[in-house]
């Protein structure tokens, strides 16, 4: 009698505690391949463990069809392993649930039968020991995670925020963080040891004025005071075109940044910018001219 009463306590305790530990948790994780089988739900024991744990309530998923909210995080959920002890003579099946962490959560009883075949015997196996948790009254329970403020010492703390370098610190001291409980700006001090000068006096230039090239023919008519033409990428470089949506000239892509080979109506040579100014330079004839553009990029 004293040996049943303490078989009947002993599964009572273990009952309470079982519940209690897996309300925590809102998903059965069940691996496509089980224990030390080599095959994807061989003797279809993953079927049969997915079947179980939904009729005794719980929300079972496979291993590769993870709900969003497990996916990212994964201790949501309690992974059930299936250990087996196959034998010549008999079949010996344990179900245990780790968490996320690999510790076990939960181990039920050990079905164990000889049927020969094992299909048969691991489905006879798994729903002895799925028995283990009948009468748990699964229902899952939501952690509440408290949100409490964070306080933070500067002194103490500022290493921990990556914040441990000279850097920080000086910017702190002149701020008026301060270290520990100090308030006051710093003083900074001024002397003519720590003080640099630069000299503003007007330098004269050595730049001398460009000497006009007689061989070269400039026109001005296309320059400021012309319209403007705006600049429309195509693949190879610019169309310019004018207020009345007609195309000017094509500036190709040259290997030189703001140099362009352009092509207009009878006209081609570059176009690159001098002194601000875009400037189409071509042949006339025998003569080189250049010939202000007013571009807008």
């Amino acid at each position: 009698m004293k040996n049943i009463l303490f078989i009947v306590f002993v599964l009572v305790g273990y009952t309470g505690i079982g519940q209690v530990g897996l309300n925590e948790y809102k998903y059965i994780i069940i691996p496509k391949t089980l224990g030390e089988f080599k095959e994807e739900n061989q003797y279809l024991t993953s079927t049969l463990l997915k079947y179980q744990f939904v009729k005794k309530g719980f929300t079972a998923v496979y291993d590769d069809a993870l709900p969003e909210d497990l996916y990212m995080n994964r201790c949501l959920g309690l992974t059930a392993l299936l250990k087996d002890k196959p034998s010549m003579f008999s079949t010996k099946t344990t179900i245990v649930l780790e968490n996320c962490k690999g510790q076990q959560v939960f181990r039920s009883r050990e079905g164990t039968n000889k049927i020969k075949e094992y299909e048969e015997a691991y489905k006879d196996g798994i729903t002895v020991a799925m028995s283990s948790f009948d009468g748990l009254n699964y229902s899952y329970k939501q952690k509440v995670v408290e949100n409490k403020p964070i306080t933070l010492r500067f002194k103490n703390d500022i290493k921990s925020l990556g914040g441990d370098n000279k850097e920080q610190k000086e910017t702190a001291d002149l701020t008026g963080i301060g270290v520990g409980n100090r308030s006051e700006v710093v003083k900074q001090k001024s002397s003519l040891e720590n003080q640099s000068y630069k000299s503003m006096e007007p330098v004269a230039s050595d730049m001398k004025q460009a000497t006009p090239n007689p061989d070269i023919k400039t026109k001005t008519s296309a320059g400021t005071g012309k319209e403007m033409l705006n600049a429309k990428a195509i693949p190879n470089g610019y169309q310019l075109i004018d207020s009345e949506l007609k195309v000017i000239m094509k500036l190709l892509n040259s290997s030189t940044e703001n140099v362009f080979i352009g092509q207009a109506e009878g006209k081609s040579g570059m176009v690159f910018q001098k002194n601000g100014i875009w400037i189409f330079e071509y042949y006339s004839g025998a003569n080189l001219t250049q010939e202000e553009l007013n571009i807008k990029f």
